[in-house]
């Protein structure tokens, strides 16, 4: 293409420099009304599906309408009071339900104390029963029992205190033992400063090895949408059958003096580290020292097993969408972080993953 140049009388064309090829646009136009002049070319309008689509987008982000109506703002606060309101009605419904229960055996006490006071009182001082009844229930409340002939094996012997220790890594804390002295209080504190990091890591290890393992069945049954529903649906089971009910079923038989409920009651205050100490299938000490042992070493056993087994559970169940909807909703609307990506697990060792990787060594998948 030239452009036209007037020289004198004629018309003469000038070939336009190479650089002229630009798919960029002329601010000239030529015109043939004109007879062959320059003009300034119009502005271009904007296409309808081009600019007009890139403002729309950066105005208005389409992840929130999918978030629902209520702003994100208002989720959080939302939540808290949902919690509260959950732990009201909590409240409430254990008080109805156990109230009364403790006003009849407070009354039986009560009654029990005076029938005693009555038959008896003659030839007690004034306030030896109270006194002998507090004591009695003071060393009760430490762990030590004063029923007996003397003859049962002591509170502090090796299985008790590995089932102490063990309720210690594993944030149990059934209540029923507890240390007496300055130097086994002093000692506790900082035996549980280091153990709980180091098992927590360990459980973390344990859950990266074992995680995969499970996910293949899964994968193998169902398409990749359901496989995470069956794995989670599967892993529960199995954590209700084997480290739950059955277990039960063997303290129903072995105790004897509690109910099936009691029992499923205690494996899942275990596992779920509530620990409130009010059943302990330790302290049947009718049996054989030998068999008292090999029981508390079986407690141990499983009481490090079973929450290995819970916490799987529970990070499978957090890994489904429908959890993690819920999560996002009430979250942070924002991009996830590598601390969000690695799970409750990984979230544990925080005081173990704080420095900052090296460069040079690439990053390796933990083998087992």
């Amino acid at each position: 293409m030239s452009r036209p140049q007037k020289l004198g009388g004629g018309t003469q064309t000038d070939p336009l420099p190479a650089h002229s090829h630009s798919p960029s646009v002329s601010p000239w136009r030529l015109s043939s009304a004109s007879h062959g002049h320059l003009l300034p070319a119009a502005p271009c309008q904007p296409l309808p599906g081009a600019c007009g689509a890139a403002s729309s987008h950066s105005t208005s982000d389409p992840r929130r309408h999918n978030m629902g109506a209520l702003r994100p703002w208002a989720r959080f606060p939302l939540l808290v009071v949902g919690h509260l309101l959950a732990l009201g009605i909590g409240a409430a419904v254990f008080q109805a339900l156990e109230g009364p229960p403790a006003l009849r055996l407070q009354a039986k006490l009560r009654t029990e104390l005076a029938t005693f006071q009555a038959e008896y009182g003659a030839c007690l001082p004034p306030g030896a029963l109270e006194e002998l009844l507090g004591t009695a229930l003071a060393a009760q409340v430490r762990g030590v029992s004063s029923w007996g002939d003397g003859s049962e094996a002591g509170n502090w012997d090796l299985p008790s205190a590995l089932l102490f220790t063990a309720s210690i890594l594993t944030t149990t804390g059934y209540g029923c033992m507890a240390p007496l002295s300055a130097g086994g209080k002093a000692f506790c504190v900082v035996y549980a400063t280091l153990g709980l990091p180091a098992s927590l890591a360990l459980l973390a290890a344990l859950r990266r090895c074992l995680l995969p393992l499970l996910s293949r069945p899964g994968a193998w049954v169902a398409a990749p949408a359901r496989a995470g529903l069956l794995r989670a649906a599967g892993l529960g089971l199995l954590v209700a059958g084997a480290f739950v009910l059955l277990p039960a079923l063997v303290l129903w038989g072995v105790q004897g003096d509690c109910s099936l409920l009691e029992t499923i009651y205690f494996c899942f205050s275990s596992l779920s580290t509530i620990g409130l100490g009010d059943l302990l299938p330790g302290h049947g000490r009718g049996l054989h020292p030998v068999l008292y042992h090999l029981g508390q070493l079986a407690l141990l056993g499983y009481l490090l097993l079973g929450l290995l087994a819970m916490l799987l559970a529970v990070e499978t169940f957090s890994e489904l969408p429908q959890v993690r909807a819920v999560v996002k909703f009430f979250g942070s609307s924002g991009p996830r972080t590598a601390e969000d990506q690695s799970g409750i697990l990984g979230q544990d060792e925080l005081a173990l993953s704080t420095l900052p990787p090296s460069a040079a060594a690439p990053e390796q998948t933990p083998t087992c």
